[in-house]
Parts: C-alpha cells; sequence; structure tokens
C-alpha cells in the first residue's frame, strides 16, 4: 500500500496538466497518419471507417475473439507462443518476444503478466470488442510509446462518437464453433449528444476440449469475459476528457503444456485520458493519459492428471501498473515535432504452496517466495521529428530512459546469490530514416535504430520456477546488463491502380542479449526438475528476415493477397540458433464482393514450412511442415444484420505450430492445434 501511494504521489503531481483553449483538431489522427507513412508499420482495422481500406481489415466476427494475441496472428510476421489450445497467445515478432515487445494500449497503459508462466500476457488483456485497429511498429523505430526494443504493438480503443443531437447506437454479436463447443458473444450499447459519448460494452467465452485432427482430445476448456466501459466529454470546443473502465475475467482454464492450469485471473484497466487542441500556434496539440493496471491471478494443478499424485500446488500472484505520458505536437512549415515524457511502476509479488502428499514430507506444506515483491520504476523522455527534405520524408526520434529496480521481499537462497539487487541503469534509444518517392508508384524507406532495454521482473527476480521451454527452474539476475538492438530497415513499395507489392527486409546486431544458461552449482527448489537455469548476457546475437506481400484487384469482383514472412536468428558466440524462431510461413487470402458487397466469400491458405533450425540446449525440438485451407461465407442480410459461416481446417489436417509449448509429463508431446471446425456468427449494429 505504501509503494501504491508513493507511485500515485509521484505520478499525479508529475502528470498534472493546466486548462488550455482553442479551436478542436484530431492531433491523434494526424500523429497516426506519419507514424504509418514514415514507419515499417502493419495496421489491423478492426472497426473501418466507411470506405476506408488502409490496412487489414478484419470481419466484425473477430471482434468475438476472447484473445487480443490472437487478433495478432492475422499480421504476416507474427507468430505466438501458446501454452494452451486457445488461451494466452504470447505474440513473437521477428523472434523478439515477451518484454522485447512494447504492448500498449492507446499508446500507454499496460499491464504485467502475474502469471510467472505467462499464462495471462498482456495481449490477453485486451479487450477486442471496443478496439479500433491494431498499429504494429516494428523494429527500435516508435520510440514515442515506450522502449521499442524488438517493436510495438498498440492497441487503440474506440473514440467518443458526439453527436449534434442525441443519439442511442449500439451493436450485439454471437458465435459458435464447433470443434471445443465454443459459444461467443459480445455487445456494446452507447448514448452520445454534443457534448458527452457514454460507451458500455461486455462480451463473454466459453469452450471445452477440442479435437486435434488425428481425433485426439486436447484439453482446452475456459470461460473468459470482459465488460466495462468508456466515458468522453467534451470540455470545450478545443478539449476532451475521457475515462476508461475495463474489467477482465477468466476462469478454469486448461494448459497442458504446465504444470498448473489457471483458475482465476481477475484485472482492473483504469485509464483517464486528456487531449487539447490549439489554433495560430506552432503548439498544435497536447496530450495527457494516467492510468493503473491491476491482475489478481491464480493457478494450480487441482484437475491435473498426475499417477502417482505427489504434491497439490498453488500459486497466487499479482502484479499492479501505475504510470503515465504527457505529450505535445508543434507544427511548422515542413515538419512536425513530438516531444513528451512517460513514467510507469511495474510490480509483482506471489507465492506458491506445496503440500506434500507423498514421501518422507508427506503432511508438511512449503512456501516458496515468487515474484519477491520485485518492482522496476521507468521514466522517460522522448521526442520525435518529421520533416521533408530534398525530397525525402525523414523521421528523426530519440529517448532516454532510467530504469531503476529493486527487490522488497527477497527470498534467503536468491539473497545468498545476489545479495545486492538494486539496480539503476540509463537506457538511451535512437532512430534516423527516410522515405523517398521515385516515382508515383514506386518508394523505398530505409531507417537505422538502436534501443536498449534493462531485464524484465521476470528476468531480475524470478526465484526458482520454471518458466522457460524446457523444465529447468529459471533463476533470476538483477545485475543483468542491457541487451542492445542495432537494427537496420529497408522497405520497398510499388503501387499501381489496382496493385500493391511490397517487401520490408531488417537486419539487427544483438549486444548483450539476454538469455539464460544452466548452472550446475544451483539445486533447484524441487528435487525433481532437473536443474537450474540462471538468466545471463550473451554477447553477440544476430536476426535477419523479411515480410513481402503482394495485393491484388482481380476481375469479376474478386481480389487476392499473398504474402510470406522468414526470420533467421544465431547466437554469434556458441554458433547456434537462437531458440524460439518462427519457420517460413506462406499465406493466400481470396476473397470476393458481390451484390453491392452484400455476399462475401473468401477461401485462405497457409503453408508453414519445416522448422529444423533449433536450439537444442533449450529443449527445442524440430517441427513438421503444413498446410491449412480456411473457408467461409459472410451475407450482410440487412443493412444492421449480417451473417458469417464457414470452416477452418477444411482437410483437417493433423498439426501444430513450432512455437506452440510440448505437453507436461512421461508421454509428452506437442499440443495440436485444432481439427476441422466448422463455425457460424451473426452481428446487429446499430448505427
Amino acid at each position: 500500500m505504501k509503494r501504491t501511494l508513493s507511485a500515485l504521489l509521484i505520478v499525479l503531481p508529475f502528470f498534472c496538466f493546466c486548462q488550455v483553449r482553442g479551436q478542436t483538431q484530431s492531433a491523434g489522427q494526424q500523429s497516426l497518419s506519419d507514424t504509418i507513412d514514415l514507419l515499417p508499420a502493419s495496421i489491423v482495422a478492426l472497426h473501418p471507417k466507411a470506405g476506408e481500406t488502409k490496412g487489414l481489415e478484419l470481419e466484425y466476427s473477430d471482434r468475438l475473439a476472447h484473445d487480443g494475441g490472437a487478433l495478432l496472428n492475422h499480421i504476416n510476421g507474427i507468430a505466438s507462443i501458446r501454452k494452451s489450445g486457445v488461451y494466452g497467445f504470447d505474440p513473437v515478432l521477428r523472434g523478439f518476444k515477451y518484454d522485447q515487445l512494447n504492448v500498449v494500449i492507446n499508446g500507454t497503459q499496460t499491464a504485467s503478466a502475474a502469471c510467472p508462466n505467462r499464462m495471462d500476457p498482456p495481449t490477453s488483456q485486451m479487450a477486442p470488442n471496443m478496439i479500433q485497429r491494431i498499429e504494429v511498429l516494428k523494429g527500435p523505430h516508435g520510440l514515442r510509446y515506450g522502449c521499442s526494443f524488438g517493436g510495438t504493438i498498440n492497441f487503440i480503443p474506440l473514440p467518443p462518437q458526439f453527436s449534434e443531437s442525441g443519439r442511442v447506437y449500439g451493436r450485439l454479436s454471437g458465435g459458435y464453433e464447433s470443434n471445443g463447443g465454443v459459444i461467443r458473444s459480445e455487445g456494446m450499447l452507447g448514448l452520445s449528444n454534443s457534448w458527452s459519448d457514454l460507451a458500455l460494452f461486455a462480451s463473454w467465452s466459453d469452450g471445452n476440449d477440442y479435437t486435434t485432427g488425428d481425433g485426439l482430445t486436447v484439453a482446452s476448456q475456459f470461460m473468459r469475459a470482459s465488460f466495462g466501459g468508456s466515458l468522453g466529454l467534451k470540455l470545450s470546443d478545443s478539449q476532451v476528457l475521457k475515462l476508461s473502465v475495463t474489467r477482465n475475467l477468466a476462469r478454469d482454464a486448461d494448459f497442458p503444456s504446465l504444470p498448473m492450469d489457471l483458475r482465476t485471473d481477475d484485472t482492473w484497466l483504469i485509464s483517464v485520458n486528456h487531449e487539447a487542441s490549439f489554433k495560430n500556434a506552432h503548439l498544435t496539440a497536447w496530450k495527457t493519459s494516467i492510468y493503473t493496471s491491476l491482475v489478481d491471478h491464480s493457478m494450480d494443478n487441482y484437475e491435473k492428471p498426475m499417477d502417482p499424485r505427489m504434491v497439490n500446488a498453488e500459486t497466487l500472484a499479482t502484479t499492479q501498473n501505475y504510470g503515465g505520458r504527457t505529450e505535445g505536437s508543434w507544427s511548422f512549415d515542413r515538419s512536425r515535432l513530438y516531444a513528451g515524457l512517460d513514467f510507469r511502476l511495474e510490480a509483482a509479488e506471489g507465492n506458491r504452496e506445496r503440500e506434500f502428499l507423498m514421501g518422507p514430507n508427506a503432511g508438511n506444506i512449503v512456501y516458496d517466495n515468487v515474484w519477491q515483491d520485485g518492482q522496476i520504476i521507468r521514466s522517460g523522455l522522448f521526442g520525435e521529428y518529421h520533416i521533408r527534405a530534398g525530397g525525402i520524408r525523414w523521421m528523426a526520434s530519440a529517448r532516454l530512459e532510467i530504469n531503476s529496480s529493486d527487490i522488497n521481499n527477497p527470498g534467503p537462497d536468491f539473497s545468498a546469490i545476489y545479495p545486492e539487487t538494486s539496480t539503476t541503469q540509463f537506457n538511451p534509444g535512437i532512430s534516423l530514416g527516410g522515405t523517398k518517392q521515385f516515382t508515383e508508384r514506386f518508394s523505398l524507406g530505409f531507417w537505422v535504430g538502436r534501443a536498449q532495454r534493462s531485464g524484465s521482473l521476470t528476468e531480475r527476480f524470478i526465484n526458482y520456477f520454471p518458466v522457460g521451454q524446457d523444465p529447468y527452474e529459471m533463476l533470476g539476475n538483477p545485475m543483468l546488463d542491457p541487451e542492445v538492438n542495432n537494427q537496420a530497415d529497408v522497405n520497398l513499395r510499388w503501387s499501381a491502380e489496382k496493385t500493391v507489392i511490397q517487401l520490408d527486409l531488417f537486419a539487427a546486431y544483438l549486444q548483450d542479449f539476454i538469455s539464460s544458461y544452466i548452472d550446475t552449482t544451483l539445486n533447484p527448489s524441487i528435487p525433481s526438475s532437473p536443474g537450474v537455469r540462471r538468466y545471463s548476457n550473451i554477447d553477440r546475437a544476430f536476426k535477419t528476415g523479411f515480410e513481402a506481400s503482394w495485393s491484388q484487384q482481380l476481375p469479376v469482383g474478386l481480389k487476392h493477397r499473398f504474402s510470406v514472412a522468414y526470420t533467421w536468428a544465431q547466437d554469434l558466440v556458441k554458433d547456434q540458433p537462437l531458440p524460439e524462431i518462427a519457420p517460413l510461413d506462406l499465406r493466400y487470402h481470396l476473397s470476393g464482393n458481390y451484390f453491392k458487397r452484400r455476399l462475401s466469400p473468401y477461401i485462405t491458405f497457409r503453408y508453414v514450412v519445416e522448422q529444423n533450425r533449433i536450439s537444442p540446449e533449450f529443449g527445442e525440438k524440430a517441427s513438421p511442415s503444413f498446410g491449412l485451407i480456411d473457408l467461409g461465407l459472410s451475407f450482410q442480410v440487412h443493412r444492421i444484420f449480417g451473417i458469417t459461416a464457414g470452416v477452418q481446417n477444411l482437410l483437417d489436417v493433423n498439426y501444430y505450430e513450432h512455437l506452440t509449448r510440448s505437453s507436461r509429463g512421461v508421454n509428452a508431446q506437442p499440443i495440436y492445434a485444432p481439427g476441422r471446425s466448422f463455425f457460424l456468427s451473426f452481428n446487429l449494429d446499430f448505427r
């Protein structure tokens, strides 16, 4: 409690904002446009405006997803680490994962996984039915929104919808998937007028075990619900204040690759945002936000099939995030400047309880201090400058972050190894790039950037807990050096009236890359564990790869899109592949629009090659190739009513993703994905 109050006392005065006057203008939209045009980026539009075609548009049924991470799998170049068949997808972008990716809501708010094994990654806390679009900024270039080491994933919520006359709006959607008996529903109800907009939303999903292509049953029960609302107030013609509150609930989610299952997950996401605009001045807008994210998580092994059952285990853990951000934008004749400050306090605490049922310790209960009440405080100063000069649209970005961390309740074994746990590190970041339009159809973009990231709560403070790819217990290292990413990106784009071809290339030279090694001098806390891994730095590593896409309008109402992504990664010290790198992934999507866009059939083909570049040191195994076909048909029955039906994995292929973890136990095997599944969804939209 004292730490919480101290954080609020720091944040609130720091982000106090004085009243301003002027004329309304959408600084947020200008910021998005500049970002898209100048950075290697992908945009997913969940609620596209009428006639909007920029980015990848998802169907209304995608708002029914219970996990924001699942939506990211639509983006070329993003894969997911999966420890459950249907829950907690943890994104991997170009081989960067976990805290190497900056996952935020509206450029500011985030949530920290309370589960040491990341059953609840930050993306799982994003409510898809209240998201307008997702920006994926690739590489260490989008430094405005935090430490973008490998990239930034920015979930943009729906903005307030003010109307001159009072109106009521809303929608209701529902869906069913045959494999696993998954039922989904979501809805939103809004009331707006010229000075206020109140939107209330809710979603609920529930599923059971599914079957693979070979007919095997995979434990995949889950229940997920979200509800909340947002209130937008137009304080004047130049000012808008928005309050957002989201409550996420999860119950009884199976994780066959982990020693425990999720029992409960309760999360609060609360934020206050203020936007002001100015007229007749270089200062055009100022945006300020404060937020808190609170996660309460419990997991246990009570329903795990164990024979013999040696121990009952339960872990209760919580994380807290408090922070804020303030940013101004200035406009000049041929340039624009963004500058601001941000702050974030991240803390975690929790204990594992083990009750021995057999053996010499039968009847005893042992408590393990998992997170050690660790905390990290980040304070950042950032700036971004856009200018047109010499026929090139230049962008320069810089960030300086102070990262302070410590443990408030160290375990005795941890203290014996690390008597000093408090560190303060300075992490600079810089990026420079530009886009040149050589012809009306062809453009070239080139960026170079350097970002530095300190270790996460897990990498610094985890206390003898198996959170890696293999069953070794992981031990944090509070003395980790910050890892550094030196990256170059090249973007080639050719467009005609009905065709767009794009190629994104990247190369990243990594210094002091954070990894781990088996420390044979340490004994695990659980005798059955094979040993202990300690987090450490790798002097040198390298990643390179590409994403390519070809989109084209075809005759007779058809259009298609072909995309491919590949990443190659190497530990330059040991001269072996880095672990958990997704293989070459090819996708083809063919769709049509008929009867004034009321009827929309589609077919999707995906082929993933085998992955033989693996790291045996981390227990990684090669994965076979697979090919999938999905079919679907959407029909807009009425202006306000539409239905979608189709089948996923049409050929009932038995497959698994390379980044999917294997099940535990003597007969450990990969968690195979669902086999053939028929789905049906509907949508009622009252605008």
